[in-house]
């Protein structure tokens, strides 16, 4: 058994308890919580002890760009990038920075994780770690005539990921990057898993390609003779969602991940929450700023009530992979957020959308959710620029 107490312990489902405990037995299994007395003697930190972190969206197979990536191309440069960059290292050293980033990550506090697989050199580094992953199989394809054979590639890929005992799921990237019929497919195979992770209105860019069909990406696309997605006069989301309605009826259950969201817009969120059963809202501020210089309209995402979660995206297109500085972010652009609205967001949101609140997410009695100290904290719990998580349980 082991006492641990803090100046702030955040057990996400209940209001921050100032002077704090928690009680965890040898599995980590949370017995008790509640204020510290000081009659018991405790492990007693200075600073906010908070559940495990749920990195809810990662690109951890690229993690060997680190440092390659130059900022602010959007969306259109971002591609060309990974197209010419993706496989200037060998195997050996991709896997390497896997492995190096995925120790990172746990020793930081992140205890669960959503993951885009597009190949299997991550699975050996997921199912040797003590973070649960759940990897997204994700598709591209704009021919309309080869989306069956894409599926069966995903389709074998998803059982190499469950050979190393990964739960996965196929899923589309984005409605750019794959034909209306390979997401309505693809979708349509994630969700009888009950899961999709898909990136969504991550760029001006993207609204203005579905829009008009005009803009850098659209440009891009007709240089490369890539066929464009139908010009649709809407948001990317309508298009996303109308693609699934090809399968399923309304409400469409299971649980999505619209991923970035950094050119979302009222009307799209509306037509998500009236047409999707369990949609989550993935940000990845550190990202979007890194390629965009753009963040999302977190004002208005709040203000609708919608279930935010928080992911790093890559080293492609982020300098580290750290849920702490992804908050430091938010703070720094978005002045009366606090602590624990933010860290809801990088914890049980982000849970649930992986299916994994009933272990991960809140300080609850009988949960195992991992233990992580947040040092360097002000009185009022805002985060510093010397603030840093690390893992305690």
């Amino acid at each position: 058994m082991r006492t641990i107490a803090a100046k702030y312990i955040v057990p996400i489902t209940s209001e921050p308890i100032r002077n704090g405990y928690i009680k965890i037995n040898d599995k980590g299994t949370i017995t008790e919580l509640g204020e510290y007395n000081g009659k018991e003697e405790a492990e007693f930190y200075d600073g906010a002890i908070c559940p495990g972190f749920t990195n809810a969206h990662c690109h951890v197979e690229l993690s060997h760009m680190k440092g390659l990536f130059k900022e602010a191309t959007g969306m259109s440069g971002f591609i060309d990038q990974i197209n010419a960059l993706r496989l200037t290292v060998g195997e050996e050293e991709r896997i390497k920075a896997i492995e190096r980033e995925m120790d990172s990550m746990y020793e930081q506090g992140i205890d669960a994780m959503g993951d885009i697989s597009n190949c299997d050199e991550s699975f050996k580094a997921k199912s040797g770690s003590s973070m649960y992953t759940r990897s997204y199989i994700e598709l591209f394809g704009t021919d309309p005539k080869e989306v069956e054979k894409i599926i069966a590639g995903g389709n074998e890929l998803k059982k190499k990921a469950e050979n190393f005992n990964i739960d996965a799921s196929l899923t589309p990237h984005s409605c750019y990057t794959t034909s209306s019929k390979l997401i309505a497919r693809s979708a349509e195979e994630g969700l009888k898993e009950g899961f999709i992770s898909y990136h969504n209105q991550e760029s001006s860019q993207e609204e203005e390609l579905l829009i008009n069909g005009t803009g850098a990406l659209a440009d891009n696309y007709r240089g490369r003779n890539l066929p464009l997605p139908p010009i649709t006069g809407k948001s990317a989301l309508f298009y996303f969602i109308d693609c699934l309605k090809a399968f399923s009826s309304i409400p469409i259950n299971g649980k999505i991940l619209l991923v970035h969201n950094t050119a979302t817009n009222e009307e799209s969120i509306d037509y998500a929450l009236s047409s999707l059963k369990e949609p989550f809202w993935t940000i990845c501020p550190l990202s979007n700023i890194f390629i965009h210089r753009s963040l999302p309209p977190l004002d208005l995402m709040r203000r609708k009530g919608i279930e935010i979660c928080i992911g790093t995206d890559s080293l492609s297109s982020n300098k580290v992979l750290s849920i702490v500085e992804e908050m430091k972010c938010l703070q720094n652009n978005f002045s009366d957020l606090e602590m624990p609205e933010i860290l809801k967001w990088a914890t049980l949101n982000g849970a649930k959308a992986l299916g994994k609140e009933n272990r991960f997410g809140s300080f609850e009695i009988g949960k195992a959710p991992g233990i992580v100290l947040i040092e360097n904290i002000k009185e009022n719990m805002q985060l510093t620029s010397d603030s840093f998580s690390r893992r305690l349980r």
